[in-house]
């Protein structure tokens, strides 16, 4: 992969993004923020990032993918949020993924990297909150179909993330325990993955801990 890459933040407003297009700029890198109102377009403008327009619920594969264009890479950091809403959890969490996806082999962007969740394949309890199970299922699926794509893939999956300032200190690993993580070191973690091609085909799991993200991201590949 190039040295200098143009990435595709899908969710370029969110609060994972925000962090990351900083990082990206710092870098030498162009992040594009796909963002769907005209307010987040100019204060993301105002920071120097490039923006282009993206409804990742109403927005169809062709609209993602010309969204893509020109693109090295997506990162895909959208997520329904805690609104209590099931459906937005399947529409957002799920389809805009999977609608990145596509759109990003139809745009001939092969390298995609994923914001997930911790423990999202274990199994749930016959119990679990209805709006819990569509946010788990939505991200596990989300993730099969990723793997699926044959695209050069990565995906993190961090614990409960905080905005607690930037450590630069985490846990990195396919079997890394539950835990918290700032939204900040996600963001250095998704920076450390998208400029290391050997991070492509891995799935790790990302929590606080006490080894510098570079690292980290070395010992997680072995």
């Amino acid at each position: 992969m190039s040295s200098q890459l143009t990435v595709a933040v899908v969710g370029g407003h969110g609060q994972i993004a925000r962090l990351l297009h900083p990082l990206l700029l710092e870098a030498g890198h162009t992040p594009v923020a796909l963002v769907r109102r005209d307010d987040q377009a100019e204060r993301l403008q105002a920071e120097g990032v490039t923006t282009r327009r993206l409804d990742l619920e109403a927005d169809d594969v062709e609209t993602f993918a010309r969204a893509f264009e020109g693109c090295d890479a997506v990162v895909f950091a959208a997520g329904g949020g805690a609104d209590g809403n099931a459906a937005r959890k399947r529409a957002v969490d799920l389809e805009g993924s999977t609608k990145s996806a596509d759109a990003a082999r139809q745009a001939g962007v092969r390298r995609f990297v994923q914001v997930s969740a911790i423990d999202m394949d274990k199994p749930l309890p016959a119990d679990t909150d209805e709006v819990w199970r569509a946010y788990v299922e939505a991200k596990r699926d989300a993730d099969a179909h990723l793997r699926g794509t044959g695209l050069d893939w990565t995906i993190i999956r961090p614990g409960r993330l905080t905005d607690d300032g930037a450590t630069g200190l985490v846990a990195l690993g396919d079997d890394v325990a539950r835990g918290d993580v700032a939204r900040a070191d996600v963001a250095a973690v998704l920076l450390a993955v998208l400029e290391d091609d050997r991070s492509v085909r891995h799935q790790w799991n990302l929590v606080g801990g006490d080894t510098p993200v570079a690292d980290a991201v070395e010992h997680a590949l072995g």
